[in-house]
C-alpha cells in the first residue's frame, strides 16, 4: 500500500498549500456558526437541547455535502488538465490506489474540518443536557455522508478535466439522491421503494440526527461510496488507454 500512501501524502500537502481548503474552513465554520447562533440563541428559550442538537446536525450536513464536492472536484481533473495523470498512468501505481489515496486524503481533510465544529455541541453543554451517545451518532453521520460525497466528487473528477464541469456533474448526482424521496412519493410499488432507499439524507442521515445508529444506513453510505469509487476506477482505467 505504499503508493497510496505516497498519494495520500502527496494530496494532503496540497490541500495544506493551497488558498482552497482553508477558504473551504472558513467558509463552513462561519455558515455552521452563523446558522448554530440563530437557532440556538432564538427567542423560543423552551427549546430542548436535544432539539437544539438535531438542528445543529441537519444544517452541518448541508454544509458537510458542499465541502464535499469543493475538496473532491480537483481531485482527478486538475491532474487531467496539468497534463500531471499521464505521469501517474507511467508510474508503478495502480488505478485503484490513485483513487483510494485521493479518497483517504480528502477524508482526512473533511474529517478534521468536521472535528472543528465540536465546539458548538460543546456550547449546549454549557446551559443545557445533552448526551454524548447523540453527539457521536450525529458526527458518525457526518462522516458517512461527507464520505459518500466524496466519492460522488471523485467520480465527477474523473470524468472531465475542469473542475467546474466536474463539481456540476456530482452536485446533480447528489441533489438527485437527496430528492428522491420526492419521487417516492408520486411513484407506485416497488418503484417508490427503491427511490425511497435511494435518498441519501431524508431517509438515512435523519436517524444519525436523533442519536440512532442504524445498521442498514451505514451499509447504505459503505455502499455508496464504494460504488461511486469504483466508477471512478473504472473511468480511470478507461482514461489510461484513450488518452
Amino acid at each position: 500500500m505504499k503508493p497510496v500512501w505516497l498519494i495520500y501524502r502527496r494530496e494532503m500537502g496540497a490541500y495544506l498549500r493551497s488558498p482552497l481548503g482553508y477558504i473551504v474552513i472558513a467558509v463552513v465554520l462561519l455558515i455552521d456558526g452563523l446558522l448554530f447562533n440563530a437557532f440556538a440563541l432564538g427567542s423560543d428559550t423552551a427549546r430542548k437541547s436535544s432539539e437544539v442538537l438535531k438542528q445543529f446536525f441537519y444544517f452541518s450536513s448541508g454544509t458537510t455535502m458542499v465541502a464535499s464536492l469543493f475538496l473532491s472536484m480537483r481531485l482527478l481533473a486538475e491532474e487531467r488538465s496539468q497534463g500531471t495523470l499521464n505521469l501517474l498512468f507511467g508510474s508503478p501505481v495502480r488505478d485503484y490506489q490513485i483513487v483510494l489515496g485521493k479518497y483517504l486524503s480528502a477524508l482526512t481533510f473533511l474529517g478534521g474540518l468536521t472535528l472543528l465544529t465540536m465546539y458548538m455541541p460543546a456550547l449546549i453543554l454549557v446551559h443545557g443536557k445533552i448526551t454524548f451517545g447523540q453527539i457521536a451518532a450525529g458526527y458518525l453521520g457526518l462522516l458517512l455522508l461527507g464520505s459518500a460525497g466524496l466519492a460522488i466528487g471523485i467520480f465527477g473528477s474523473a470524468l472531465t478535466k475542469s473542475q467546474l464541469v466536474a463539481i456540476i456533474i456530482s452536485a446533480a448526482i447528489l441533489v438527485g439522491l437527496i430528492l428522491s424521496w420526492l419521487l417516492a412519493l408520486i411513484t407506485d410499488r416497488p418503484i417508490n421503494e427503491l427511490f425511497t432507499w435511494l435518498s441519501i439524507h431524508n431517509k438515512h442521515f435523519q436517524p444519525f440526527m436523533t442519536g440512532l445508529i442504524n445498521t442498514q444506513d451505514v451499509v447504505f453510505y459503505g455502499s455508496l461510496t464504494y460504488f461511486f469509487l469504483f466508477l471512478a476506477t473504472r473511468v480511470l482505467e478507461a482514461r489510461r488507454w484513450s488518452d
